[in-house]
């Protein structure tokens, strides 16, 4: 999609397009903003283990999860191939994952504080083929295509792809690869929206459908399952929800204080464990809580939209 750029006479100009001209342009790029991007925590560049190299390894503070991130400039690899590889190096070697995180963080990380299903391979490209785009189109498949696009004015646009039709099938149907493939079935999962709402009553199924069809109609959002609940995400999560029986649970995205709640909506869980981001919990249980929630959540929206 072309981008313009309005100039003095209220004209639209063009604006154009810089080519990376090395993967390490794209690999320091996307390191030094790995929190401003991704909102992960960088571990190290260039990890070696077992005759593999990992361009980027990170952690993922919200999901307790380790992500390892691969940068192409060429077309000709294959996605799955390459990030199953990953996968099974990252949980065949589980300890020396953790040993290196714990070398570089003064916070101490077990075995067994690592959310292991929540582990998950991103590829960075400034293009993907559409084979490559049809070919994460799995249900199971925990990996990631990203499209990296540099323009003049030093503007560096990111942008997840997007599979066209919902995945209905396993990855373990059409690979040889069965061995690695059941194991990362058996210790990775990718969660769905579907899993989250089908204890729901049909009463809190309809009304999240209902508030989801609102709250995308709002701006540009994406809409993301994870293990404990569903996080709604701009640049970052603006908020999560946990769909119960009768109920529908939302952690505003904002620190105490700053959120302006005047009617007194929400909880303060600041000081309490809770799942979700943000110090601030509301409940929504009927369609009337909708009208006044939406105010309070475009708050977070404005401050965490991309």
């Amino acid at each position: 999609m072309p981008i313009f750029q309005i100039n003095s006479k209220k004209h639209l100009e063009l604006v154009r397009e810089n080519d990376f001209k090395l993967e390490k342009e794209i690999q320091k790029l996307t390191e030094d903003n790995l929190k401003t991007i991704f909102d992960l925590e960088f571990v190290k560049s260039e990890f070696s283990l077992n005759n593999l190299r990992i361009d980027t390894f990170a952690f993922d503070i919200s999901s307790s999860s380790f992500v390892i991130i691969e940068y192409k400039r060429d077309k000709n690899f294959s996605v799955v191939d390459q990030g199953l590889a990953y996968l099974g190096l990252m949980l065949n070697n589980k300890a020396d994952f953790i040993l290196e995180y714990n070398e570089r963080d003064k916070n101490v990380l077990r075995k067994d504080s690592v959310d292991w299903s929540q582990s998950k391979v991103i590829f960075i490209a400034p293009s993907f083929t559409t084979f490559q785009r049809e070919a994460i189109n799995f249900k199971n498949l925990p990996i990631e295509l990203w499209e990296i696009r540099r323009y003049q004015n030093d503007l560096v646009s990111y942008t997840r792809v997007q599979s066209a039709t919902k995945a209905q099938e396993s990855i373990s149907t059409i690979t040889k690869e069965s061995v690695q493939i059941e194991k990362i079935e058996k210790e990775v999962k990718v969660y769905t929206e579907q899993e989250h709402i089908q204890n729901a009553s049909d009463e809190i199924k309809e009304l999240y459908e209902k508030f989801k069809s609102i709250v995308l109609n709002l701006d540009d959002i994406d809409v993301v399952p994870k293990k404990q609940y569903i996080a709604f995400i701009g640049s970052r999560n603006i908020f999560d929800i946990n769909i119960q029986r009768n109920a529908i649970k939302i952690w505003i995205n904002l620190s105490k204080g700053e959120l302006k709640d005047d009617k007194q909506l929400t909880r303060d869980v600041s000081s309490i464990g809770h799942w979700g981001n943000g110090d601030y919990e509301v409940v929504i249980k009927n369609e009337e809580n909708i009208d006044e929630i939406i105010p309070l959540l475009k708050q977070s929206l404005n401050k965490n939209k991309k």
